[in-house]
Formats: structure tokens, sequence, C-alpha cells
């Protein structure tokens, strides 16, 4: 068989291969070898090894021994005889092995035979081109490091089912090249980020994930009890508060890259527990975040992919050009009619209803109809970069109001592909008007004052908050705008799944 052939797979039982392998672990131990062995030092990444290749000078037939050591999981073997091919890969890339009888001695190409697919072992062999042009590493010595007690999925087929990627993720990764290239994508993201902002002069710091009241977001949270203190605590569900606590204490340029938890939905775009950024700049605004989080966006697309354009959604995006801006209002009446905010509330509910066929309810109130038409039929068509921006002040009670309209809350949502990236806007920094409408948004809700209500946040306030630009930004979204992901499941490592029976 040559070097480029594939074996037959034959079909067989997982159970029997996993009972063999595991006799071949008692069989291993019995001759003195070990199958899950000490560690293997001097290691060089199989891309380092692909680009410290010297080709032969002209006029050789052979290069010079180039020696290699390397590890990783095999992950293909090819010919039976006396000699075997193989496929190595570790996290940087794949190389083909090559494995004589003659190179090992009987004994060790005995043992050699007997390694299967998806083993981790370690070689050091010498690198030399095959015939078919393919760079390979002969290998002069071998060592089992860590026995696979279970078979890898079909090679062809893959793991194709969704659900077993993400609940056995240790398994796509092994398989699927494309979900490793995203996973590490997601870490280079994350890197620049932070580079991008310590080149701004942010500072990066860290606040409590336990909270005693949830605040910053109007989203259920998870509960949980500190027996030390024997008092409930809640995970976080944002952190806004925090942050600004810190502008009050003097720090101008602060970012956290956190975790949030809130015990919702999940979806394609929504995980229970997910990774955002929050940042804040003292005398800034809502405009001094939209031109950040433009440049920021348009400044990791080029660090990351090397052009502006992604694709995402089976169409081409180009985020450097300058971001759509328009108001909330303009494109509500775009798509529920211009006369919309002149409706009364029960005409509204029956054009929602009866031309726009939306699910609503008559006991909705005339900001509830009106941000159903904005979800509903405004939010997904944004599919170019657009600042959404002049929301009602409802809907933000941390924002500051508009000098020119206080009903409205200088505020920008980004949405960009239909889902809403970044919001921001200029902070509310009067503690009077902020305990009102903490107050207002509590009773509203039906919770008691005092247990909804951050005394701390507002004490903190009362001594004063300079004018603040502040944005949020969901990474995991980030993600999936920069790598062209469907789904969030795809950007997150371990994505919550729902336990199976049995389990």
């Amino acid at each position: 068989m040559s070097e480029n052939e594939t074996p037959e797979v034959p079909v067989v039982n997982t159970s029997d291969i996993f009972s063999q392998r595991v006799a071949k672990v008692a069989e291993l131990e019995k001759a003195g070898v070990k199958p899950f062995g000490a560690a293997f030092p001097d290691v060089k990444r199989i891309a380092a090894v692909r680009e410290s290749f010297v080709p032969p000078a002209e006029g050789e037939t052979e290069p010079a021994p180039q020696p290699c050591r390397v590890a990783g999981r095999l992950m293909a073997k090819r010919g039976m005889g006396k000699s075997i091919f193989c496929d190595l890969r570790d996290s940087s890339g794949k190389i083909q092995l090559f494995a004589g009888k003659s190179d090992l001695g009987d004994d060790a190409f005995a043992a050699f035979k007997k390694v299967d697919i998806g083993d981790i072992i370690g070689v050091d062999g010498e690198l030399f081109v095959t015939r078919m042009g393919e760079l390979t590493i002969r290998i002069k010595k071998c060592e089992l490091l860590s026995k696979s007690l279970r078979p890898l999925p079909e090679k062809f087929h893959g793991l194709t089912d969704m659900e077993a990627r993400y609940r056995q993720r240790y398994l796509d990764m092994i398989m699927n090249e494309e979900s490793c290239a995203v996973l590490k994508k997601r870490s280079v993201i994350l890197r620049e980020l932070r580079n991008y902002l310590d080149e701004k002069g942010y500072m990066e710091v860290e606040t409590p994930m336990l909270q005693s009241i949830p605040g910053g977001a109007a989203a259920t949270p998870f509960k949980t009890h500190y027996n030390a203190l024997n008092m409930d605590m809640f995970l976080r569900i944002a952190t806004e508060l925090s942050l600004k606590k810190l502008l009050v204490g003097g720090f101008e340029k602060v970012f956290e890259i956190n975790r949030n938890f809130r015990n919702e939905g999940m979806d394609r775009k929504h995980n229970p527990e997910f990774t955002a950024i929050e940042l804040y700049q003292a005398y800034g605004s809502c405009q001094t975040m939209m031109d950040l989080v433009e440049d920021m966006i348009r400044t990791l697309a080029m660090r990351i992919n090397g052009t502006t354009v992604v694709h995402v959604g089976g169409r081409d995006i180009d985020l450097g050009k300058p971001f759509r801006k328009a108001t909330y209002h303009d494109l509500v009446r775009g798509a529920a009619g211009a006369d919309w905010f002149e409706l009364p509330r029960e005409e509204k509910y029956k054009r929602a209803k009866e031309q726009l066929k939306l699910q609503v309810f008559p006991t909705w109130t005339d900001l509830e109809l009106t941000h159903e038409v904005y979800e509903k039929m405004v939010e997904d068509t944004l599919i170019e970069p657009t600042f959404v921006t002049r929301l009602p002040m409802e809907l933000v009670p941390l924002a500051k109001k508009c000098t020119d309209d206080p009903t409205l809350v200088d505020v920008y949502e980004l949405e960009i592909n239909g889902q809403e990236i970044s919001p921001g806007y200029t902070e509310l920094n009067d503690p009077l008007d902020q305990r009102a409408r903490l107050m207002h948004q509590a009773t509203l809700s039906g919770k008691d004052p005092a247990q909804a209500v951050d005394e701390d946040f507002l004490t903190a306030l009362e001594y004063g908050m300079p004018p603040t630009g502040g944005m949020g930004m969901g990474i995991d979204r980030l993600v999936m705008l920069l790598t062209g992901a469907d789904s969030i499941r795809d950007v997150i490592l371990f994505p919550q799944m729902r336990i199976k029976a049995g389990e």
C-alpha cells in the first residue's frame, strides 16, 4: 500500500475496541512499557519543524540529515508491511511519519505496529521528502506517551452530530480542524483586544462575580447561598455598577473582560454564561464610545484577518466603511408607519396585530408594543454596521437623558448582521435622577426597592462621578463576527447543554 492510499475502515463495535485496548494496556505493562508515559521534553511544534526544513541544495538528491523531535496524536496509519506511513498532529499542524523496519529494528517496529490511531506518541527522527513530494519524518525512535482507549470517530464522516460536537468538545477539536481554528482565533481576538485598549491607556480591572444585589442590566440572575455569611448571593448579570464605583474613586479609563450569568433562554445568539467587555472613560460621552467601538472593531478585523471584510450569514460585510447612524424612532417608523408614534396605544396594538402580524397582547404598554416592532421587524434587517441611537428612557435607566428630549437617552446600540454587538451611552451621573429611575424600575417589576436597588452604588454617585462614556460588547458575538461562525456555541469552548436522561 502506498503512502497516500487510505485503508478501508472496518465497522466495529466501540465497546469491543475499548476492551481490546484495555487488554493492550495490560500487555504493555507486563512487557515493561508504560502506556501512559512520562514527560517528553524538548519537542518542537510541527509547524516549526516544517518552517525549519532546508531542502536539498541544487545538484543534491538528498538534504543533509535534519534531526527533529515531535509529539502529538496519531491520526492515521497506512500500510502494514515492512513500512508504515502515519499522520501525526499537534496543536500547530500535521506531518507525515514513516516507520521502516530497517530503521527501527524488528522489536521496535513490531511495537510500533501495535500503536493505535488516537494514541499520543513522541518521535525522534529525521526529515526527508517522499517521492510524492511530502515532507515526512523518518522515525528513529518512538515512545508511547498516552494510550487512547476509545476509538476516534471515523475519519471521513467525522463527528457530524452537532450536539455531540458541543457535548464532547475535545472530540470536536481532535476531528475538526475548522473548530480548532475558530477557538484558537478567539484567544487571539482577546489578546489583540487587550493590546488595543492598553495602547489607548485603559487599565484592566477585576470586580466581584458574587453580588448581594444584581444590577447593571435587566436580567434574571442565578441565585446561590454564601454559607460563611449566611446570606443569599447572586452571580453577576453585569459589571457596570462596580466599574462606575472605580470612576468615583479616581480611575479614569477602566475595562473588564468578564463572565456574566443570566438565568434565561439559550439559542444561537445566547448562552446563559457568556463573556463580555465593559469599559468606561471619564469625561467621555456616547459619541466617545461610538468612535472607540467603531475603530476597535475595524482595527481588530485588520489585525486578526488582515482585512475589514468579514463573511457572516452568507454575505460579506465591510467593517471598513463608516458605520451608519439611525435613530430608534426613525427605524420604527420605517417598519410600522410614519404615524406610529402619534397613534394612541389601542391603535398601535391593532396595527401591530392585524397589519404587522406580530404576536402582541392587549395588556401591553405603548413602549412594549413599540419595542416589539423594533425587535421583530427592525433588528434582524440591520445587516451593515448601524448605530441605533436615542432610545426611550425607560429602556436604559442608567443612561443620561438627551438634552433636547428628556424622554430619550443618549444611547447607541451597535447592530451588525442582525444582532446587537455593543451598547453604549453617556452615563447618568446625577445621583438624584438615578435613584428615582432605579426606584421606578423596581416598582414596575414588582420588586421591593430595598432589595432591588444597590444603595452602595447610589452612595458612591453621591460623592460625585465625572461625566462618563461607557460601553459593553459581547465577546462571544464579536468572535462570531470575526470568524463567520453561525452559532454562539461554535465560539465557546464548553457551551451549556441540557443534561441527557441517564447522565
